[in-house]
């Protein structure tokens, strides 16, 4: 077990995930559209362009077309047809079982909500720094491999006792394996770091971590990731 001093810097809430959409996915979009020469659009247009053009489909043609575009490898025909129809009332990106889909389904709500003026459920993130500081500078190595994992571990000590991450992954905050880690944490950046401190941007659904924005400066400890190694 390591020991850190968890100390909340800063906590907004975001409406869009940052650098989630680039000008290229909203060029490719227009072109499973049929717009001709996406790429004569000036880059500054690009958006409003693929938000207009998505607005002349029904909403549910829409929520097809992009679900198809961001989980082609994934999902088939039938299952994306059922979840654009969900899409419309359901905030997928915190309902679908399958949560390696959830940045997805958050992406692809934040574009139509926009596009569709409030036709879908809005989206809610949260992105915070949070620095961890040791008295133990062979700590940090913790956070080498899979951080996410140890990083949530730290995080959830200062939340509720009754926070949804607590009460579904108690045994995985407990342990030494949390996969899903790395699906509840969407975005991780390293902002600062000494031999004793590493400040972390963490940017997730508002779903799991918005206790998070009531914590105050805690002593919590942690444990590494164990790491599986494959067999060759």
């Amino acid at each position: 077990m390591k020991n850190f001093t968890v100390e909340r810097l800063s906590f907004d809430t975001l409406s869009e995930l940052p650098n989630s959409w680039q000008n290229q996915d909203y060029k490719e979009l227009l072109l499973k559209m049929n717009y001709d020469n996406p790429e004569e659009i000036e880059p500054a247009e690009l958006k409003a362009m693929c938000q207009m053009s998505l607005t002349d489909l029904e909403p549910t043609e829409a929520a097809q077309l992009v679900l198809g575009y961001l989980f082609a490898d994934q999902l088939n025909a039938g299952q994306i047809e059922n979840l654009a129809h969900q899409m419309l009332t359901e905030k997928l990106w915190e309902e679908n079982p399958e949560l390696g889909q959830h940045q997805g389904f958050f992406k692809a709500t934040q574009l139509l909500y926009e596009a569709y003026n409030g036709k879908f459920p809005r989206t809610e993130a949260v992105q915070f720094q949070v620095r961890l500081t040791t008295e133990d500078p062979e700590a940090l190595a913790v956070f080498d491999n899979h951080p996410e994992a140890p990083l949530l571990r730290l995080l959830a000590q200062g939340m509720p006792d009754n926070t949804l991450l607590k009460r579904l992954f108690g045994e995985q905050l407990a342990g030494t394996s949390f996969p899903e880690a790395q699906d509840i944490i969407w975005q991780l950046r390293p902002m600062e770091k000494t031999d004793k401190t590493v400040v972390f941007e963490v940017v997730s659904s508002a779903y799991w971590l918005d206790d998070f924005k009531y914590a105050d400066t805690y002593e919590a400890v942690t444990q590494a990731e164990e790491t599986v190694v494959e067999a060759e």
